[in-house]
């Protein structure tokens, strides 16, 4: 008797709902590259509420988890576009409810400021998002990381003087 090792992918592509789809069919179409800063407490545990719920959202994102919002270089914002970012998304803790105290009080003031320094140095500020997600909002962090790449793709890639700029991620 022998055994066929190959999967039988007839019946996958019919149950699968139109987000999976999109992700699984390749294109040739740009695809965003999205660098998150997020907090480890609520943001990234709401990241992984969303994997584990296995949510389907967008794979163009590399999730970089700090203790808080409030401990978030903004030079890390320009380094992640220099890097090759295409968008970045900063997220953390609802207010009132930091593991901090006021971290995220501290990081809105702050990102207001990031959006004007973005503008100054020639960044559309719309390729910044600022969001708040907690530890049990998996679906709204799906839905976000979602949205956020449909904007950006709209928007097109990032195209900043500096050609080493889209070196390949790894």
């Amino acid at each position: 008797m022998t055994f066929s090792r190959e999967p039988q992918a007839s019946g996958i592509i019919e149950t699968m709902t139109e987000p999976e789809r999109q992700l699984a069919e390749p294109s040739a179409a740009f695809e965003p590259r999205l660098v998150a800063f997020v907090c480890t407490w609520c943001t990234y545990a709401g990241a992984d509420l969303a994997g584990t719920s296995r949510l389907a959202y967008a794979p163009n994102i590399r999730i970089i988890r700090f203790p808080c919002t409030g401990r978030i270089d903004p030079l890390l914002v320009l380094k992640a576009f220099e890097g090759g970012a295409d968008g970045v998304l900063v997220s953390g803790c609802h207010p009132g409810d930091c593991h901090y105290t006021s971290g995220n009080y501290h990081a809105r003031r702050r990102w207001a400021i990031v959006r004007r320094l973005l503008e100054f140095t020639g960044i559309d500020s719309r390729r910044l998002y600022f969001s708040w997600v907690s530890a049990a909002e998996g679906r709204k962090f799906a839905d976000l990381i979602n949205e956020i790449t449909q904007a950006v793709r709209a928007a097109g890639p990032f195209e900043p003087a500096n050609p080493a700029r889209r070196r390949p991620w790894t």
